[in-house]
């Protein structure tokens, strides 16, 4: 971190970055730019510490700011709003010293364009340092403030998991571990772990799940032995599972229809090198990232920008033998990972969500060779899309049964599939339901 200016430069991207957020758009793609504005990686740390701590609990520090600015924060700068909710963030959650926490707010302010208003932050903060146990006192104790989540999700968590409504909401609000993929062409687990542990970085392998690795404490992923030759990789436990469930054999022809960020269609290949993969996203954003992942990873196959449900505009009439569907959703279960969701998602989202589901269910189905098997997956936890929209497909498709596939251990029964919950051994909130043809 920069001394000169207690971190000033670090604050102003996070201020930048929770604007962007508030203003309707995700935390990740605001962070590339602010890295590329912070050249010590420290200061690029501090600014997710800032950020995230932000949007675990962005009703607390709304509502803090609106006593502390009496009841005036509706109208202030924008970018102010954000460098103070960033400020509260530090001196709450003790992101460094409170004395740091304030100078390195004031000059972010200054940084920001608004040296008019440091004095007004400076006054914010202090004040908070001053009556903070009263402030926090009479923080309203309503479901929302208690859980940091919106109130829509909290009622549909618990239409849907009376038991396990509390430990979902509270799993979101913990810091999510950094899993990795070990590329099995490049190396094995086995020595992926050594050359972590002879590096000093502790790690430890998933007992259930072949490739995946789990870290004690996160890190720069550049700074993992073997990251940059392409023998590891980020990815969550959860989705490592997909790999699994498409059981691949050599020569095999597979869809992965909803591809980007091309995690899993890597992992596929790294696990069978011999099938017959396609690719395909309907973003040529994030379609190019496909592409660029699979050359770190020294593996190939074809990438098409295309809408998968509508396959007319891109199939070639040969049936696939497995199909992925990993199926775009609320994220409702990667809350942990993209705090942003909780704030940015909306339960008028979710019937277009659901009709995209459909829609690409009964679109690709015709896609796969009698007794195929697609595989569909999700990062949320609501049933409405998960189990319900299986449940709803195979009542209206008559070759399509649910195989009993998913292990046990992998969270609960649901419908024709299985849900886990977020945090439950150390995954992501995931939905599986793998159904064959015929």
């Amino acid at each position: 971190m920069s001394v000169g200016d207690q971190g000033a430069d670090a604050r102003a991207q996070a201020a930048r970055a929770l604007d962007h957020v508030w203003r309707g758009h995700a935390l990740d793609a605001a962070l590339p730019a602010a890295d590329a504005a912070l050249a010590d990686p420290r200061d690029r740390g501090l600014l997710r510490a800032i950020c995230f701590t932000v949007l675990r609990a962005p009703w607390r520090y709304e509502a803090l700011l609106g006593v502390l600015l009496d009841h005036g924060a509706a109208k202030i700068d924008r970018l102010l709003r954000a460098a103070l909710l960033a400020g509260l963030a530090q001196l709450d959650a003790g992101i460094g010293p409170p004395y740091a926490a304030v100078s390195g707010t004031v000059a972010a302010v200054r940084a920001l364009g608004r040296p008019r208003l440091a004095g007004l932050a400076n006054a914010v903060l202090r004040r908070f340092l001053r009556e903070r146990e009263a402030l926090l006192a009479a923080l309203s104790d309503d479901d929302v403030q208690r859980h940091q989540h919106p109130q829509w999700l909290i009622d549909a968590l618990r239409r849907d998991w009376p038991q396990d409504t509390d430990r979902i909401l509270d799993a979101n609000n913990a810091p999510a571990p950094l899993w990795l993929r070990t590329n099995r062409r490049r190396t094995t687990r086995e020595d992926a772990l050594a050359s972590l542990r002879q590096a000093g970085i502790a790690a430890a392998p998933h007992p259930r799940l072949t490739d995946a690795l789990v870290l004690d404490e996160p890190s720069d992923v550049h700074a993992l032995p073997g990251f940059d030759a392409g023998r590891l990789s980020v990815q969550d436990g959860a989705a490592q599972l997909a790999a699994d469930l498409l059981d691949l054999a050599p020569r095999l022809r597979v869809l992965d229809a909803c591809a980007a960020p091309g995690g899993k269609a890597a992992h596929l290949l790294e696990r069978e090198p011999a099938v017959d993969l396609l690719a395909l996203d309907e973003s040529a954003p994030r379609a190019a990232r496909i592409g660029a992942g699979l050359v770190r990873l020294g593996l190939s196959a074809p990438v098409r920008c295309a809408d998968a449900a509508r396959p007319t505009d891109w199939w070639d009439g040969r049936p696939f033998d497995r199909i992925l569907l990993d199926a775009p959703c609320s994220g409702t279960g990667v809350i942990r990972r993209h705090p942003d969701i909780r704030r940015l998602r909306r339960a008028a989202d979710l019937p277009a969500l659901c009709t995209q589901q459909d829609r690409l269910l009964d679109g690709l189905w015709p896609l796969l060779a009698p007794g195929g098997r697609l595989v569909y997956a999700t990062c949320s936890v609501l049933a409405d899309e998960n189990a319900r929209r299986i449940a709803g497909f195979l009542a209206r498709t008559p070759d399509a049964r649910a195989l009993d596939v998913v292990p046990a251990w992998f969270g609960v029964a649901s419908g024709a599939g299985r849900q886990h919950f977020p945090g439950d051994d150390g995954l992501d909130g995931f939905f599986y339901a793998v159904l064959a043809r015929g």
